[in-house]
């Protein structure tokens, strides 16, 4: 008897579906295979910019997704951020935000799950039947990612989100009252736990299932567990729970999908990660200390949320340049100029309104996307020691280095300073000062220089200022 026969066919096999998912997997955002700090997708290294709508693409029937993703598309931005609505909405007037996409008028709400016969379920319909599908949420749900596809766009699926307050609680699909399955008597701060959350467990369970299958084909997407989880009572052992789930579906997937934690507000050191998490999102993450404090997970650093310092460009530009300048990989601005009826972006919303977003900001973005991937930005660090001279106190010039090859510098104000110096190997240098308002070039030099302090004037601009030098 040939004993050897049964192993040989096995490997074969194996053979034969690491070589069905590699096209697969080539072409999926996953980490760069030469630098996981950073994304590959369709075969390219990437880093993630964008400007987009307040996560209610899909929820929010009201919203025209389509001409959205067109707008998107055409400000050249890569990422879109979308909550699933599978527990959570909000009511209108939360959080002083006017038109907000994640509060649907009336009838307008779209969620996993399907109505049951019995009124009395929130914004408008029946209660919820959490034992059986709605059939037309996940054939949206669908068709918004394929258009996001289509138009080089990626999504983060956020899949789930605390409740901050009693007020989202009682619209959500999970609380006892808007249900018929007699679950979710507890307390909000209970529900994304292992131990207390009053029968819902399976629930979120079973639909993270369901989704990581019906995505399963898709190139475009990565799962965020649950949007700021460190409000509202969400454990870590629960977020682990999910990021498990999502791994045990995708083990014989062609090509699994990235899993993001977001691990707090502006920063935080992350201890102990989970290896089934490959994406650390921040939100507010300015001044950028979380990419540096987390360098060592050797894995993709986000800021993916921005606000409350007001409804100007300038403190979200800068802290966009500043993130990715310190090796940041991902960076999503909250744009409220994007709302029901005005998907194009152009929504002019009140000056309360806690963050901002416009046509010109995201043109702005744009400007950031084509500077870093003007770069073999594969191949940079963070470097502290290349630039000196007399800046203003509050300015810190954040650089990434190829020494001798590129080096990417930002820095928020130079306003005052004549000139700077490099700390530059010997070699013939070509230098770059870039205006981050409209990408153009302010000045431009040609170095010969044979090592050592190099000096650089610098043109005057009226903020910030980008700065590209390249060996010739």
């Amino acid at each position: 008897m040939n004993t050897c026969a049964p192993v040989i066919q096995v490997a074969v096999g194996l053979l034969l579906f690491c070589d069905a998912q590699a096209p697969a997997l080539a072409q999926t955002l996953r980490l760069h295979p030469e630098n996981p700090r950073y994304f590959q997708w369709r075969g390219k290294p990437v880093v993630l910019i964008t400007s987009a709508e307040h996560y209610g693409a899909v929820l929010n029937l009201d919203f025209n997704y389509k001409r959205y993703l067109d707008t998107l598309a055409s400000d050249k931005l890569n990422l879109t951020r979308t909550f699933t609505g599978a527990a959570y909405v909000e009511p209108a007037g939360a959080f002083n935000i006017a038109r907000n996409t994640l509060a649907p008028a009336p009838g307008r709400f779209i969620a996993p799950w399907a109505r049951s016969s019995e009124p009395g379920g929130p914004l408008g319909g029946n209660k919820f039947d959490l034992n059986r599908w709605d059939e037309a949420y996940f054939a949206r749900f669908r068709d918004f990612v394929d258009h996001t596809s289509r138009r080089g766009v990626v999504v983060e699926v956020n899949l789930f989100c605390p409740f901050y307050e009693e007020s989202q609680w009682r619209l959500s699909p999970f609380c006892t009252n808007n249900n018929v399955n007699g679950l979710g008597a507890v307390a909000r701060t209970n529900v994304y736990t292992l131990d207390r959350h009053g029968g819902l467990l399976p629930v979120q369970t079973r639909f993270v299932r369901r989704m990581v299958e019906e995505l399963r084909d898709f190139d475009n997407v990565y799962y965020e567990i649950c949007n700021e989880p460190y409000f509202g009572g969400v454990t870590l052992a629960w977020q682990h729970h999910i990021a498990e789930v999502i791994a045990e579906v995708q083990r014989e997937h062609p090509a699994p999908k990235l899993i993001s934690r977001n691990v707090a507000n502006h920063k935080a050191r992350v201890t102990d990660p989970h290896p089934a998490i490959s994406i650390f999102n921040f939100h507010y993450a300015s001044p950028p200390d979380a990419v540096s404090m987390n360098w060592h997970l050797n894995k993709p650093i986000g800021d993916n949320e921005t606000g409350f310092r007001g409804t100007n460009d300038a403190p979200y530009r800068m802290e966009a340049w500043e993130f990715i300048l310190s090796g940041g990989a991902l960076f999503n601005h909250l744009d409220y100029s994007f709302v029901a009826g005005h998907e194009d972006g152009t929504f002019v919303y009140p000056a309360k309104q806690p963050g901002g977003g416009n046509p010109g900001f995201r043109r702005q973005m744009r400007v950031l996307s084509e500077f870093i991937h003007s770069f073999e930005f594969l191949q940079f660090r963070p470097a502290t020691d290349v630039f000196r001279g007399p800046m203003p106190k509050d300015v810190t010039p954040r650089t990434l280095a190829w020494p001798g090859r590129a080096y990417a510098a930002y820095f928020r104000s130079l306003r005052g300073v004549s000139e700077i110096e490099a700390n530059l190997p010997p070699g013939r240098y070509r230098a770059e000062w870039i205006n981050p308002l409209d990408g153009s070039t302010a000045s431009t030099h040609v170095l010969d220089h044979s090592g050592g302090a190099c000096p650089l004037s610098v043109p005057a601009l009226p903020e910030d200022i980008a700065l590209r030098i390249l060996v010739r």
